[in-house]
């Protein structure tokens, strides 16, 4: 079966960047207005990525042969149940509050808000698949470890597409919410 999904590939608009330009990415820890709730919240997206490259990580190393197919089970169930859990919790906190805040803020950046939302609703489309490939991998491991390197071999390729998507939304999403919280001092 093949899996398609809506991934945005196209950078956002240049319109959304103005005030990554005015405070650019490597001026934010030194900025008086970067408060520890900004810290916190980029802290999440390196967990999101960190669990993430693990899963594809893992992948690779059983299908390698470098790891046993119960700890792989074992790191997948662990890895692939925060990567989840998490994403889902992170983005739903974010499209309630989040962004309505950023809004009210400065609603010259909706329209780079509204890709973003729809980013994660494209991103549950590629969870679901991931959570329905992780979760047979986790049972053939036990019940017919013969047939669990294709199965990790179809996680392996989700967590890819996981990865990549994450790098796009995330790097995305942080040009767009961090400038605009130092330039109108939110969140301190």
């Amino acid at each position: 079966m093949l899996d398609t999904y809506t991934i945005r590939t196209h950078d956002m608009p240049e319109e959304m960047r103005i005030l990554l330009d005015r405070y650019p990415r490597e001026s934010w820890a030194d900025h008086p207005g970067f408060a520890e709730k900004t810290r916190h919240w980029l802290g999440a997206h390196r967990m999101f990525r960190r669990l993430a490259a693990g899963i594809r990580q893992d992948g690779e190393s059983l299908l390698d042969g470098e790891m046993e197919a119960g700890a792989y089970a074992d790191r997948l169930a662990y890895l692939g149940g925060h990567l989840i859990a998490n994403l889902h919790g992170h983005h739903g906190w974010e499209d309630r509050s989040y962004f309505p805040e950023l809004s009210a803020a400065d609603p010259r950046f909706d329209a780079g808000l509204a890709l973003l939302e729809q980013d994660h609703a494209d991103l549950d489309a590629v969870l679901d698949t991931f959570d329905r490939r992780a979760n047979r991998a986790i049972v053939l491991a036990d019940l017919e470890p013969a047939q669990l390197r294709d199965a990790a071999g179809e996680v392996h390729a989700t967590a890819e597409t996981i990865e990549a998507f994450l790098e796009r939304h995330l790097g995305d999403e942080e040009d767009l919410a961090v400038p605009i919280i130092l330039h109108h001092r939110l969140r301190g």
